[in-house]
């Protein structure tokens, strides 16, 4: 319990870091507690479409029966690792965000943010399909369980962190570097966790 615990804590900011200088930007134009709870619900129906997407594919995947196979899915977060370590994420720019976010409005800011979380969350698959595919049912209820306080937490905290800039700055200077380190472990606990190692290695041998 603890191990799915810290896994699913670590999956979650690691997969946000990014997401949370476009919190930046957005509070940095929305200062009041309507719009802090409208970027709130935005952030949960995006995230929930995300994660729906993530447990559906898994579901499928875990039909298969061997579980080595399933174990291959860790090459993607490492894929991913390596290729934010060399050329770096794609980000949406500041201009971009706050286009989606005027052209919908104030009063439709939580569609906006919804739309911003999606369209941002191409990676977000990459790593919780495989991650959803290691657990148990049991282990998945706890995760969103999870997720969804870090969500309120990131948010919360994207809010607070708005008007201090340069905390915002030095999370920035050091994403590059913490993203490909959690994403290649996180590759290679899941291959672990499924045998592939030991599978590719008699297959070698």
């Amino acid at each position: 319990m603890i191990q799915t615990l810290l896994s699913s804590l670590v999956v979650y900011v690691s997969t946000s870091i990014d997401y949370l200088f476009i919190l930046l930007i957005i509070f940095s134009q929305v200062h009041s507690s309507k719009g802090f709870r409208q970027v709130l619900l935005g952030k949960y129906v995006g995230t929930s479409f995300l994660v729906a997407a993530s447990l559906l594919a898994a579901y499928v995947l875990n039909s298969i029966p061997q579980d080595w196979v399933i174990g291959l899915l860790g090459f993607i977060p490492i894929f991913l690792g390596i290729r934010v370590a060399l050329v770096g994420e794609e980000e949406m720019e500041e201009e971009e965000v706050l286009e989606k976010i005027e052209a919908r409005g104030t009063n439709r800011l939580a569609w906006a943010v919804a739309l911003i979380t999606v369209a941002s969350g191409g990676d977000n698959l990459g790593i919780y399909i495989p991650y959803f595919s290691s657990l148990s049912v049991a282990e998945i209820g706890l995760v969103i369980i999870v997720f969804a306080l870090s969500v309120y937490a990131l948010c919360y905290g994207a809010y607070k962190i708005a008007k201090i800039s340069f905390i915002a700055e030095t999370m920035e200077t050091y994403e590059r570097f913490i993203i490909p380190i959690v994403f290649i472990a996180l590759g290679i606990y899941i291959m672990w966790e499924n045998g592939t190692f030991q599978m590719l290695g008699n297959i070698l041998t």
